[in-house]
């Protein structure tokens, strides 16, 4: 993996946040930066599919993201063209097969995500008979991509509300997507490796957002056998991801964390106890997701 194809947040992007007066609990007036939100809707060849919230990043990659994530687009395809057109907010992907989603868009169903996240009702067959690869995980690499994720500069400690999701190998960070909904912001993730033809078996996968049945979902069909989250888990999550074989982390705040899953993968080389311990605010204040 080469030093280009490193992608980092960009907090200060004009086009993502705008500076919102108000007032404090005091009376005072104060002003804040507000993460932007923006309707995009996605098209596979000549169908519309769904309309997503976003902060407006990297289109084609959430496109191509969700897509591949949905089993619309396949390994295989040949995509022949990314449209976008930023004035009426739409995307279009393009590719050498012909394409009829009709039925599947219709058993869409919500999610308990923020923003768009959908999941249709025959994802979880691809689950079926899928098996991850026997990675590694160091807990050295755990504490490393914890402590240079939480203090990367990024659009949630400059403005909050929004959720991170991070491409990782071993200890090094390589792809930094944020967006309002998690949903969205793996999508992005798995629109640039499939892009860039990126492997998955020796990749984990970081998240500021809970580990929700979707997340577990999204990450084993990626082929990715690391999900490691900040945040906490559902019952659901734990459950398909013990059924697939995937490592999953959650509370992983300090010399902390929580396995529930993929236990076998662990290799514990680090002393907890060399590792600073988190406090409830070592993220910057009134950063809040």
């Amino acid at each position: 993996m080469t030093d280009h194809s490193r992608i980092t947040p960009r907090p200060n992007d004009p086009r993502l946040t705008r500076r919102v007066t108000g007032t404090d609990h005091t009376g005072a007036q104060t002003e804040i930066s507000v993460v932007e939100e923006r309707p995009l809707t996605i098209f596979l060849n000549s169908q519309e599919i769904v309309t997503a919230m976003t902060i407006g990043d990297y289109p084609d990659y959430l496109a191509l993201g969700f897509l591949r994530n949905q089993g619309m687009l396949r390994a295989d395809d040949t995509v022949t063209g990314v449209d976008f057109d930023e004035e009426l907010e739409t995307i279009v992907v393009r590719t050498e097969r012909e394409t009829s989603y009709e039925e599947k868009v219709k058993k869409k169903t919500r999610t308990s995500g923020c923003a768009v996240g959908t999941v249709f009702g025959d994802m979880m067959e691809g689950l079926e008979g899928l098996t991850l690869p026997p990675a590694e995980l160091r807990t050295s690499w755990l504490y490393s991509l914890a402590k240079e994720i939480n203090t990367t500069p990024s659009l949630y400690l400059e403005a909050g509300a929004i959720h991170g999701t991070v491409l990782c190998q071993q200890d090094q960070p390589l792809v930094y997507m944020e967006d309002v909904g998690r949903h969205n912001a793996v999508d992005k993730i798995a629109g640039w490796m499939f892009m860039h033809n990126a492997p998955a078996a020796d990749k984990i996968l970081y998240t500021t957002g809970r580990l929700t049945s979707e997340m577990v979902i999204k990450t084993a069909l990626m082929g990715i056998p690391v999900l490691a989250s900040r945040s906490g888990f559902t019952a659901w999550g734990v459950e398909i991801a013990q059924q697939v074989g995937l490592t999953l982390i959650g509370r992983l705040r300090g010399q902390r964390f929580v396995c529930l899953s993929g236990e076998e993968r662990l290799i514990r080389d680090a002393d907890p106890a060399s590792v600073t311990d988190e406090g409830r605010k070592h993220r910057r204040k009134g950063a809040e997701a």
